[in-house]
């Protein structure tokens, strides 16, 4: 490979092109009309403009991706997370045009994509799943009778999709028409496909994932766990590795069930299975994300392992540089996202200049970003600005370094949600690892950060009331002793 192409924009393009540089492989950058001065596009070694800034009129243009790399000969794409990284068709035409795609084959994106087909994919492979309904449902009344079978509360589904559209919880019998109704419309109206499917509603989950890495010999290696269970509408916020409630004996079982998964589908390449972990200690799949996930730096950093070198050295026909017992823990990690969003109003997305942007620095600290200060956060994208990392000993170290991470991160021009981070890393339920899926509503409302800034406010006044009386005190001080100074001098020249 000496060529790769990287279609996707911001942090996890410039990810992905570090890796290749450091391999001494040419990069190529695509962007909108938005992105012209975008800091991905100015590392590449050469640039693409797709089209205007929407995405479907830029970043998801498969065929013209497609059309412009061979035409700069290029080897390989990396499809990056989001846009077309999870598209079968994309994954099928790259490989069909004689490019290495960096990801899974189109059969095994088409079968995890679908959570119903990879629920009866995985079925003969022993992974557990949550009790329910394993096939799409339509028939209100025969859905209604199998919700009264399993017991209530139950979960409605969309089988295509994720991100919690399509998705609602049902605790009455008397509720559920409408419930599903509901998930049905939505399902169709986000992503053309209506089909539903309904199971056991976990009550308190947690959110716990395995990354997995697989060559084209049929070698399958899982790097552990991530917690991933502090959300707000579904959306990962925080994410760290390893959990922080998993035995040695559960870890070894999720990681063999993750294992299976991939098997299940003859996956390749990097790629992360989801799984449901209750409070009884049981875990059951949940589906499978067939790219690099954005929480991916926790585990590389647990491990050692550059995920993205492995994904190049896939593409390239290469087994995998290493073997499970090669893969020990080493000290924690902890990711928030910080994103333009105000965790005052509901995590509403916010737009504007950049006009402060400084990144905290120091030992065990990782910045994965692709914005500077003075830049747009434009409108058309996620509203990601960066991923902030950190790495230590142990939990604890972990959790007072991101803190510390988070009070020297200097963000002017827009809200994000780097007080609501330190909010949770400071929360007792996050630090003795007692949380869950609903950790936002069971313990943060909005003016929870009014009363921290308040205090903090008060703090600073104070401070400042200090520094100023000690100001005085400092001048009447130095002018006393330039008196004094003043008169000895002036009894020297005598």
């Amino acid at each position: 490979m000496s060529k790769l192409l990287v279609a996707n924009r911001g942090e996890i393009a410039l990810r992905v092109m570090r890796t290749a540089k450091e391999m001494g492989i040419k990069t190529v950058a695509v962007y909108s009309e938005a992105d012209r001065n975008a800091l991905h596009v100015r590392y590449a070694d050469e640039a693409v403009l797709l089209g205007p800034p929407p995405s479907n009129q830029s970043y998801l243009l498969a065929d013209k991706i497609i059309e412009e790399s061979l035409r700069l000969g290029v080897d390989a794409i990396h499809p990056g997370y989001g846009f077309l990284s999870e598209n079968a068709e994309f994954s099928r035409k790259v490989r069909e045009a004689g490019i290495l795609f960096l990801g899974p084959k189109p059969d095994a994106i088409s079968t995890m994509g679908d959570k119903l087909m990879a629920k009866q994919a995985v079925k003969s492979y022993d992974v557990p799943l949550v009790p329910g309904l394993d096939e799409a449902i339509e028939d209100v009344p025969a859905a209604k009778k199998l919700a009264e079978e399993i017991g209530y509360p139950v979960l409605i589904k969309a089988a295509a999709g994720g991100g919690g559209k399509g998705m609602r919880i049902v605790h009455d019998t008397k509720d559920f028409e409408e419930q599903m109704q509901l998930a049905v419309s939505e399902a169709t109206s986000a992503f053309g496909d209506g089909s539903v499917f309904v199971e056991k509603y976990v009550d308190s989950p947690r959110h716990i994932e395995i990354q997995l890495i697989a060559d084209q010999h049929g070698n399958v290696v899982h790097l552990f766990e991530r917690e991933c269970s502090v959300q707000r509408r579904h959306q990962k916020v925080v994410e760290e590795a390893p959990s922080a409630v998993l035995t040695p004996e559960t870890r070894k079982a999720m990681g063999e069930a993750a294992v299976n998964v991939a098997k299940a589908c003859n996956y390749e390449g990097a790629g992360t299975v989801e799984f449901i972990y209750d409070a009884s200690g049981a875990f059951y799949f949940l589906e499978m994300n067939t790219r690099l996930q954005v929480e991916h730096p926790v585990s590389e950093l647990i491990t050692g392992v550059d995920l993205v070198r492995e994904q190049i050295r896939i593409a390239e026909g290469h087994e995998l540089s290493f073997k499970q017992e090669d893969l020990q823990i080493h000290g924690h990690s902890i990711e928030v996202r910080v994103y333009a969003e105000d965790p005052r109003e509901n995590f509403v997305p916010d737009i504007g200049n950049l006009k402060v942007y400084q990144r905290p620095q120091g030992p065990g600290i990782r910045v994965d970003d692709g914005l500077e200060e003075g830049m747009d956060v434009p409108i058309y994208y996620d509203p990601m600005i960066a991923k902030l990392i950190v790495h230590a000993g142990d939990r604890e170290q972990a959790m007072d370094r991101m803190i510390r991470a988070i009070d020297e991160y200097r963000i002017a021009g827009v809200k994000t949600t780097l007080p609501f981070c330190r909010f949770t890393l400071e929360h007792e339920a996050f630090r003795s690892g007692n949380f869950d899926t609903h950790f936002v509503q069971k313990h943060y409302e909005p003016q929870m950060l009014d009363r921290r800034d308040e205090s903090g406010e008060k703090v600073a006044a104070l401070l400042g009331a200090w520094l100023l009386q000690n100001q005085k005190e400092s001048t009447s001080q130095s002018t006393a002793q330039s008196s004094v100074g003043n008169a000895w001098k002036r009894n020297r020249t005598m």
